[in-house]
């Protein structure tokens, strides 16, 4: 059997348009079987999708979409077919894959019976038009080797996805990371290749798309830190300081003391400057890494938002939504 018949794809989306044609496009010839999964697409993406050739899954719109339920969904499209393929890459549909790099995913799976998970590096195709962008291209920038957790652009042996069982659709954000934590439990082990993988389009031009991708961030870091703590608790803590506890702080300290004000201003400083080098010894120019940091900084005000979402939703026993930003 090739390497390819090995393998069949899952690619999900929502009104991607030309950036899901780019996807199935670049999947031509790498894999035996691609399952589009669309989640109430009002454009011509499930035309396009059958034009190409890819089995087309919509799901019904009587419970939230959700990334994690359109995994799930292909997957079990697969298992219908009657062929399930010893592996399955999941894919976002904004993304373009590199050619060559699911035969280097295959390979690695092969060679590794422990494995679960092969990754690899994934980037911004136009990181130059934003600063949105250019934040989404460096958020990719991780480590190769074995890893904890990954993004959703993952190859998945088949049976270690059934041993995990699949992916949590009530997961809105961070649902990725949240399936690994399990397959992880499970026994099995997460690989990041260092090599190219796929080319993500974030398309985010305006302000008002980053603030939402940040409450969904922090909405991300509740539910799933609430779901397997101590994941997340960094970041959660790192939220509520500087999102919420030192805000309260300066609103009270004006009534009371401008020093208290000043000495807040002083804490959001020595955050900032740390985030600045850090992000320099990443790698970053001076110039780039201090733009970045100054989102970094404002982006703990909509995470608190997207926690306090969350909190909210399980409180009142509501659904857990999707929170789009594009």
């Amino acid at each position: 059997m090739s390497d390819t018949a090995k393998i069949a794809a899952v690619v999900i989306g929502r009104n991607e348009g030309a950036r899901l044609v780019a996807c199935l496009t670049s999947l031509a010839g790498q894999v035996a079987q691609i399952v589009y999964v669309d989640s109430g697409s009002t454009d011509q993406s499930v035309q396009a999708a059958r034009d190409l050739g890819a089995q087309v899954v919509e799901l019904s719109p009587d419970r939230p979409f959700t990334a994690a339920r359109g995994r799930n969904a292909g997957f079990e499209a697969l298992k219908k077919s009657g062929d399930l393929p010893e592996f399955v890459h999941f894919f976002d549909g904004d993304c373009i894959v590199e050619s060559g790099w699911v035969a280097q995913a295959v390979t690695a799976l092969q060679a590794d019976e422990t494995c679960g998970i092969i990754t690899g590096w994934r980037s911004e195709i136009h990181p130059e038009r934003s600063i949105y962008n250019a934040l989404c291209d460096f958020e990719w920038h991780r480590p190769a080797g074995d890893i904890l957790t990954c993004g959703g652009d993952m190859a998945v042996r088949s049976v270690a996805f059934e041993e995990a069982g699949g992916f949590d659709p009530s997961v809105i954000a961070a649902e990725d990371d949240e399936f690994c934590i399990r397959l992880r439990k499970a026994g099995r082990k997460i690989h990041r290749l260092p090599e190219k993988m796929t080319r993500h389009d974030a398309d985010m031009t305006r302000f008002g798309q980053w603030w939402q991708r940040a409450i969904r961030s922090g909405h991300g870091f509740a539910q799933v830190g609430t779901m397997h703590p101590p994941y997340f608790s960094k970041e959660r803590r790192r939220v509520m300081v500087f999102g919420g506890v030192l805000p309260g702080i300066a609103l009270i300290g004006m009534a009371w003391s401008a020093w208290v004000v000043a000495a807040v201003i002083g804490l959001y400083a020595v955050s900032y400057l740390r985030t600045v080098k850090g992000l320099v010894t990443d790698g970053l120019p001076k110039d780039t890494a201090r733009q970045q940091a100054a989102f970094l900084s404002l982006s703990k005000f909509p995470n608190i938002i997207g926690m306090m979402v969350f909190a909210w939703r399980r409180l009142r026993g509501r659904k857990m939504r999707i929170i789009e930003y594009k």
